[in-house]
C-alpha cells in the first residue's frame, strides 16, 4: 500500500488519533500537560503499514493534540489528522518533457540499472546538454521511474542460481541455525507440501505422482492431519488445514512457506478471521521448518515403503494407509528429542488450542472479500465472468463486497465492509427463468420522499415571489404578447 493512497492516510489518522485520543477524552489538568506528552513520546506504537515499533517525538504530538482540540464541534478530530494530499501530486513540475524522454529512451538502453544509477547518468547529461532543464532530486527521478512502470529488469544469472538462491545461501553462511520448540500445544503448527515418490494410478489410466499436504505441531511433533492430493493450490490447503481444525482445535500460529497456495487471499483471511498468526519461513531456507523436513524422510523411509510392491496404487488406498500410519504408528512411537509420544505430549502438555468452529463456518471463513461495482440497470455484479443478481433491498449500493472461494462460486455472500459480517447470499443470474417476464415488486422503496403529483398544477412560491417583484418593478411589459395570446385571454 501506498503512502500516498487515500487508505494509507486513513491508518496514519487512526493511528494519530490513538495517540491523543486519550488526552482529549480526559484532557490533563492544569500544568500536567507537558508531562503527559513526554510519556506518550516514550512510548512505542505500531507502524500502520509495515506493522514496525515507530515512535514519535515530543514536538509532533503536542502538534498532534492541539490540531485535533481545536476542531469544530461537528468536525471530526480523525479528518484534521488526516493527511492532506498534495495539490501537485503526480504532476512533478521540476522534471522538463526533454528531461522524461532523455529518461525514457536511457531505460530502453538498459533496463537493468538501477534507479540511482539512472540519476547519476542523468545528471551528467545535463551538464553536457544544459537545455534539457534543472537538475531534478534523486526522489523524483526515481518516482517517475516507479509510476511509469520503469522498473528494473535483473538480468538472469548463469551457472550461479537465482538471486534469492544466492542471498540465501549468504545468509546461511553468515547466521547460525538454532534449533527451536514452543512451549504449548497449538502455540506453532507447521504446514507444507511435499512431492511423493510413488506414482498413484488414476481413472484415467494416467500414472501421476500425488503431493503429501502435511501439519504437525510444533510442540509435540504430532501429525495434526495428512491427506494426499494431485494439486497443490489452495483449495488443497484450506480442505486439508480445516480438517486439522475440526480435529485438533484452532492454534495460535501456523508457519508455511511463501507458496502460492500460502499466500493466496482465501487462506490469508480466513487465518485473520480465525486468530491465526501466519509466519512465512525466508525463500529458499527449507530448515527454518526443518521438524515438517525431518517428517518427509519418515514418511519416505516407512509409509511409503511398505507400499512399494503394491501394483495398482490408487489414491483413495494411498490416503487410507498413510493415515492408518500416522494415527497408529507415527503418532504413538516414542520421539527421538522428546521422549515421549506425539500423542501422549499433545494431550499432556500445556495447551493453547481454542475450540474449532463448526464445519459450515469454517467454510466462509476461508474466502476472500472484493469490491464490485453493481450494475444500476440489472443489478448484477460479475465475478469471474459470472453474473450475480443482488437482492433487491441493496439495490441503493453502487459498490458492493462480496466474500467467495475462487473454486467455489456456488457459494457467493454480500457482506458488510464495517462488520465484515454475510448480509445474504448471492446467486446466478438465470436468464432462462427471468425470460418468463414476472418481476417482483420492490421489497421497499429506496426512498420515502413523496412524488410528485401530476394533477397539481399551482406554481412555486419562488417563482410566484419573482412574478410580483418584477411586476413592481416598474421595468417594461416581460414579452409583447401576440394576436393569438390576445384572442385566447378572451375566450
Amino acid at each position: 500500500m501506498s503512502e500516498e493512497s487515500p487508505e494509507s492516510r486513513g491508518l496514519w489518522a487512526e493511528l494519530r488519533f490513538a495517540v491523543v485520543g486519550p488526552l482529549l477524552a480526559s484532557p490533563p489538568k492544569d500544568g500536567e500537560l507537558q508531562e503527559a506528552l513526554k510519556a506518550l513520546a516514550e512510548k512505542h506504537w505500531r507502524h500502520p503499514l509495515t506493522g514496525k515499533p515507530i515512535r514519535f517525538s515530543f514536538r509532533t504530538i503536542e502538534r498532534w493534540y492541539y490540531q485535533a482540540r481545536e476542531v469544530p464541534e461537528r468536525s471530526s478530530p480523525v479528518d484534521v489528522l488526516r493527511k492532506k494530499p498534495r495539490k501537485d501530486r503526480g504532476q512533478q513540475p521540476s522534471l522538463s518533457e526533454r528531461l522524461r524522454r532523455s529518461l525514457r529512451a536511457q531505460y530502453a538502453e538498459h533496463p537493468g540499472w538501477t534507479a540511482k544509477l539512472h540519476f547519476d547518468n542523468l545528471l551528467v547529461r545535463i551538464k553536457q546538454e544544459p537545455e534539457l532543464g534543472r537538475v531534478p532530486s534523486y526522489a523524483t527521478v526515481r518516482r517517475f521511474l516507479r509510476r511509469n512502470g520503469l522498473r528494473r529488469v535483473r538480468a538472469e544469472r548463469r551457472g550461479e542460481g537465482t538471486a534469492g538462491q544466492l542471498l540465501a545461501a549468504q545468509r546461511l553462511e553468515q547466521r547460525e541455525v538454532r534449533r527451536y520448540e514452543v512451549e504449548h500445544v497449538g502455540a506453532l503448527w507447521h504446514l507444507d507440501f511435499h512431492h511423493g515418490s510413488l506414482p498413484v494410478l488414476l481413472k484415467n489410466g494416467c500414472w501421476v505422482k500425488p503431493i503429501l499436504l502435511g501439519i504437525l505441531d510444533d510442540h509435540s511433533r504430532l501429525a495434526c492431519h495428512v491427506q494426499w492430493y494431485l494439486q497443490e493450490t489452495a483449495e488443497q490447503l484450506v480442505h486439508g488445514l480445516s480438517q486439522a481444525i475440526l480435529k485438533r482445535g484452532r492454534p495460535r500460529a501456523l508457519m508455511t512457506d511463501g507458496g502460492a497456495a500460502m499466500v493466496a487471499a482465501e487462506t490469508k483471511a480466513g487465518l485473520l478471521r480465525l486468530g491465526i498468526h501466519h509466519e512465512q519461513t525466508l525463500p529458499y531456507s527449507p530448515y527454518q521448518n526443518g521438524k515438517q523436513e525431518a517428517f518427509w524422510r519418515v514418511v519416505e523411509g516407512r509409509a511409503l515403503a511398505m507400499l512399494e510392491s503394491v501394483r495398482d496404487l490408487d489414491l483413495d488406498l494411498l490416503n487410507r494407509a498413510t493415515l492408518a500410519w500416522a494415527e497408529q504408528e507415527y503418532n504413538r512411537l516414542v520421539h527421538s528429542e522428546t521422549r515421549q509420544t506425539p500423542l501422549d505430549r499433545f494431550l499432556t502438555g500445556p495447551d493453547l488450542l481454542r475450540v474449532s468452529p463448526d464445519p459450515e463456518e469454517l467454510r466462509l471463513v476461508f474466502a476472500r472479500t472484493v469490491r464490485r461495482r453493481q450494475r444500476k440497470g440489472d443489478g448484477t455484479i460479475s465475478i469471474g465472468g459470472i453474473h450475480f443478481e443482488v437482492p433487491s433491498r441493496y439495490r441503493s449500493l453502487p459498490k458492493t463486497f462480496v466474500r467467495y472461494a475462487e473454486w467455489d462460486l456456488s457459494r457467493v455472500f454480500l457482506v458488510d465492509p464495517e462488520t465484515d459480517r454475510s448480509l445474504a447470499p448471492l446467486l446466478p443470474v438465470n436468464a432462462g427463468k427471468n425470460a418468463s417476464g414476472e418481476r417482483r415488486r420492490h421489497a421497499e422503496p429506496v426512498s420515502q420522499a413523496p412524488r410528485p403529483n401530476p394533477a397539481t398544477s399551482a406554481i412555486a412560491p419562488r417563482l410566484e415571489q419573482l412574478m410580483a417583484e418584477y411586476a413592481l418593478s416598474g421595468l417594461p411589459p416581460a414579452y409583447v404578447p401576440t394576436r393569438e395570446d390576445h384572442d385566447e385571454g378572451q375566450a
